[in-house]
């Protein structure tokens, strides 16, 4: 039983790299004619659009919520992080982009130093040095400074560490996990609204069909990671989230004639190590705190 659930966890993972760098394509293809804003606006807007068959079925008492403040603290965060993300991925590697996206725990436990006063230590502190290290490999600084779109990129993962951080401080227990993705959604396509306005282009039916796909896929990723956690450990299945970096190697080199640059592959030769031990020990303190009853 143990094995067939660890089997599945893995498939849905798989799942979870396919679709995250096919996002990230999709992105790319869209973004050669419409702005990093309206592509993060109808990414939003198709995701909650998908959404709402599923919260229908569930009854009309879906859409009602009582945690406003909540979901609009959610909905600025993402449009904070999607917004600089879509423009990084425009403009960079895919094999970048996905090596810099690995970069999130990192961030994740500096802010979780600061503001919930955990305890970092010694194995949290080398890991996050270690991946530090990387980031400045990938981004290859010269003596007229950082690369711009790569602290595009650095911006968004420290806001999707950030919304870690605010959903263990507010997580909200009597909403499902469709109504925290819809309200989220719902707010973060009204505060993109007027942004991506600014500087509209009418989207092609090729492009539309391309948004959408981006908005159903932000929230299957969100379903499959679900899945794959659900009977097997994280530590057990990081090793095969890497795969989203072969993948988005392999989108870049059939797609937009991408090649990694030896930077990116020593960069990720230091992020990649970094983020996988950072998740082992992880689960193994877990494990010590529940064996302790703390």
């Amino acid at each position: 039983m143990e094995q067939s659930a660890y089997i599945r966890g893995v498939i849905w993972v798989i799942f979870v790299a396919v679709i995250s760098a096919m996002n990230d394509a999709l992105v790319k293809a869209v973004g050669t004619r419409l702005s990093a804003v309206e592509v993060a606006f109808f990414r939003f807007f198709f995701s909650m659009v998908t959404l709402i068959p599923f919260l229908w079925a569930q009854g009309r008492g879906s859409f009602v919520t009582k945690h406003w403040k909540v979901h609009g603290a959610r909905s600025i965060l993402l449009l904070l992080a999607i917004a600089p993300w879509c423009y990084g991925v425009i403009r960079l590697p895919l094999t970048l982009v996905t090596t810099l996206s690995f970069t999130t725990p990192f961030f994740v436990l500096v802010f979780a130093s600061l503001f919930l006063k955990e305890r970092v230590g010694i194995h949290r502190a080398c890991a996050t040095l270690c991946g530090f290290i990387g980031i400045i490999v990938s981004a290859q600084p010269t003596a007229s400074g950082f690369n711009l779109t790569v602290l595009a990129l650095l911006l968004s993962a420290c806001m999707f560490a950030s919304l870690d951080i605010l959903n263990k401080k507010l997580m909200i227990k009597s909403e499902g996990i469709l109504q925290m993705l819809f309200f989220s959604a719902l707010g973060t396509t009204v505060l993109s609204a007027p942004f991506a306005l600014v500087d509209f282009q009418i989207p092609t039916p090729t492009e539309l069909f391309f948004l959408f796909l981006l908005g159903a896929g932000a929230n299957l990723i969100l379903i499959c990671l679900l899945k794959a956690f659900s009977g097997t450990e994280l530590s057990a299945l990081q090793p095969f989230r890497y795969i989203e970096l072969f993948i988005s190697g392999l989108f870049g080199w059939v797609f937009f004639q991408e090649i990694p640059t030896a930077a990116t592959l020593w960069g990720a030769a230091f992020i990649v190590p970094a983020t996988f031990y950072i998740v082992c020990y992880e689960t193994w303190r877990m494990r010590q705190n529940a064996a302790l009853g703390v």
